[in-house]
């Protein structure tokens, strides 16, 4: 288990910076392309869900107030190093006291990102 942590503390580390694009796009669209993504990729199940908790928990804000950064399934990957600092080491997301991650939503992020690294530094 410590080997893992290690692993993926080495990988984030190491994941290069992407510049942010604009990706808005609107909530059925999003969700068209998740039923699609999931139909005819059933080994991707862990993105589907990372990707199911940043449109419900935090599409909704970034599209008023950080419309640089809506995710969506094309783009999220790039952002899996960002995602884990501010949710998971500044706990900074989500903001505000109406939008809270439950512990099984922040156990499907983490094995999301954790399999970005992977896919990516070889870890």
């Amino acid at each position: 288990m410590i080997i893992i942590v290690v692993k993926l503390i080495t990988g984030i580390f190491a994941a290069l910076s992407v510049n942010s694009i604009d990706t808005y796009q609107s909530v059925n669209t999003n969700n068209r392309l998740t039923e699609v993504y999931a139909s005819n990729n059933p080994t991707r199940d862990s993105k589907v869900k990372a990707f199911q908790i940043l449109e419900n928990k935090c599409n909704v804000c970034h599209r008023k107030r950080n419309k640089r950064r809506v995710f969506s399934l094309e783009n999220m990957n790039p952002w899996a190093n960002d995602i884990y600092k501010q949710v998971f080491i500044k706990k900074r997301m989500p903001k505000g006291k109406k939008i809270k991650l439950t512990s099984n939503e922040y156990q499907d992020l983490l094995t999301w990102i954790s399999s970005t690294k992977t896919l990516t530094n070889g870890i």
